[in-house]
């Protein structure tokens, strides 16, 4: 009897456990309003995460992708990085001085599933919006695209459709 209840109290534990999202472990992530001044001030483009508490994706494309020492080098090396909690009551101040939540910037990016990446030019204006679990090789094709400047010339549909292998 008492194996059944310990076995059914860890089953109970594994299902109750929040799977955690904060931004992956050794990136430098800054807040938004600290990423556009950077990006301004050193002329990057941003990468901007959206994820959120017990974000069960965000917390696999952590682990998965960005353990990866390719995705460290090039997302460190190329971007401003800024990390947001979609759903955080966190205020912030925008270059406009207007002050929101990390919640309602996200719901200005539409970021109601995450996690969300969303590339910034160096002025804050919207590259492209890639929703969803990604892996090391999509995360290498997203530089190849915004860091390569095949952006301002077709859509990330069409750079992937015509990728040489």
């Amino acid at each position: 009897m008492k194996r059944l209840l310990l076995g059914m109290l860890l089953i109970a534990g594994c299902f109750a456990a929040p799977a955690f999202a904060d931004p992956p472990d050794h990136y430098p992530f800054v807040s938004y309003g600290e990423g556009l001044r950077l990006a301004q001030q050193q002329n990057k483009p941003i990468f901007l995460y959206f994820g959120r508490y017990g974000c069960g994706w965000c917390a696999k494309t952590n682990k998965e992708s960005f353990s990866d020492p390719d995705i460290h080098r090039l997302y460190t090396q190329h971007y401003v990085l800024v990390y947001v909690d979609a759903e955080s009551g966190k205020r912030l101040k925008l270059p406009s001085g207007e002050r929101i939540t990390e919640a309602d910037l996200g719901a200005r990016f539409n970021a109601f599933a995450t996690p969300l990446f969303v590339f910034l030019d160096p002025q804050g204006k919207e590259i492209v919006k890639i929703p969803g679990f990604k892996t090391i090789q999509d995360f290498k094709d997203f530089d190849r695209y915004v860091n390569g400047g095949y952006y301002k010339t077709q859509t990330l549909l069409q750079f992937l459709g015509g990728k040489s292998s």
